[in-house]
């Protein structure tokens, strides 16, 4: 394997909360070496990292690639491309494909697929088979072949007893599970928030209490089982105070926060249209605020994207009709720089230990580290460079911060000791 020598970068490892200016070896995959005076007479490739920062290679534990199935949208070898781009090293698929990852079959498949890519790409499981809400999978196979964690996320679990028993088994395995909290009998229309830029649509909206009701339920049962649960994409101030209290109470309970969540208020819709349709939707600037204080007092401990990629076609469609989902994981370095960082609402140390530590410790993974020994899983990227979003490397584009100004540009991902995505303008 080939040896780099990373020069004069500015080194940041969350992990162990260390910030130095040094050289960097990497050899055999591994970190071989941190220092000043490092001197190797074999390196294979020379890096400049001097205007740098060194970090360790970012981690989306909540990722659509589409694959099986819908693969026109997205599919693993597209997606880890554009994971590459944008900084991540290690991926989790969510089990929403077609057909949905609820056997060793597809678990399988996924993963040699992932394994054809230069990133690590794993994979969650479903809960429910079928995703159909109402028996759970073989969940002692599906760990046995792969499955880092059980998800159903796309769609919610209402039924009580089940989730309970899902909890109980995935304690019982040491795996955890993660959660899409919309209630459906809440729900007049998804997609975008019940308020005023519904009213303007003359549409019903998602109500924030969709998402805290689920969310209570499942903290609650968390909290009673011992499992490690994540609640997704969260989005209400309400479900922020939810996670608070339980995690006081002692629940081993975690939630994540997308970019485009703690940067985006509903008014998005009105510019970008079905561009800015999600679910959960965008709310108000006090959900948004409310997002941003939750990730300052690590209520929320993980940045994700929920990466979803649809076809253009798709998107351009009627609003009611459009799918809902964006694309995210070629912008998200830079929106946590642009929206948390440059503002004083985290520091960059903090930024990076929530795409890179916590959702890896998460799922019991290795990496989000640069100390010696460990896997050689790297970004390099410029903090102060500003870019603007225009190509991508995903087949889909379905993003509203196309063509926004942004902080921070991604210049090299470094995966296992390989370099697997270099900008051109480097």
């Amino acid at each position: 394997m080939a040896t780099i020598w990373i020069q004069n970068g500015r080194i940041l490892d969350p992990a162990l909360q260390i910030e130095r200016c040094a050289d960097l070896l990497i050899r055999d995959g591994k970190i071989a070496a941190i220092g000043n005076d490092l001197h190797p007479d074999d390196a294979d490739s020379i890096i400049d990292a001097s205007g740098m920062v060194a970090a360790p290679g970012l981690a989306d534990v909540h990722v659509h690639f589409r694959d099986p199935g819908l693969t026109y949208k997205e599919d693993i070898a597209t997606g880890a491309a554009a994971a590459a781009r944008g900084g991540f090293t290690t991926v989790v698929m969510m089990a929403n494909t077609k057909p949905p990852i609820d056997s060793a079959e597809v678990i399988r498949y996924v993963l040699e697929e992932g394994k054809k890519t230069p990133i690590r790409v794993l994979t969650a499981a479903c809960i429910s088979v079928g995703m159909k809400g109402k028996e759970l999978v073989d969940m002692e196979a599906l760990a046995k072949a792969g499955a880092v964690g059980f998800t159903d996320d796309g769609i919610p679990l209402c039924e009580e007893s089940l989730v309970l028993e899902a909890m109980k088994r995935a304690k019982a395995l040491d795996l955890p599970l993660s959660f899409h909290e919309e209630d459906p009998l809440l729900i007049e229309s998804p997609g975008v928030n019940k308020g005023p830029v519904s009213e303007l649509l003359g549409v019903g909206g998602a109500p924030a209490s969709a998402e805290y009701v689920l969310t209570s339920r499942d903290c609650a049962l968390a909290l009673a089982t011992g499992a490690r649960v994540s609640i997704q994409h969260i989005s209400a101030k309400e479900s922020v105070a939810i996670v608070d209290l339980f995690q006081r109470l002692g629940a081993d309970l975690y939630a994540e926060a997308t970019p485009h969540h703690f940067t985006l208020t509903e008014h998005a819709v009105l510019s970008c249209g079905t561009l800015a349709k999600m679910n959960p939707p965008l709310r108000a600037e006090a959900d948004r605020e409310a997002i941003v204080k939750g990730l300052q007092s690590n209520v929320i401990s993980i940045i994700a994207t929920d990466h979803a990629p649809h076809a253009k076609a798709e998107k351009d469609q009627e609003f009611s009709k459009a799918p809902s989902g964006i694309i995210g994981l070629e912008t998200s370095l830079a929106l946590g720089i642009t929206t948390l960082v440059r503002p004083g609402k985290l520091s960059l140390m903090e930024l990076l230990k929530k795409m890179s530590y916590d959702p890896l410790r998460f799922y019991h993974l290795d990496g989000g580290t640069l100390q010696e020994g460990e896997r050689a899983d790297l970004v390099l990227f410029r903090p102060e460079e500003t870019w603007t979003p225009d190509t991508y490397a995903s087949k889909a584009s379905n993003t509203p911060f196309t063509g926004m100004t942004l902080y921070g540009k991604v210049k090299y991902t470094i995966a296992q000791g390989k370099i697997v995505y270099c900008d051109r303008e480097t």
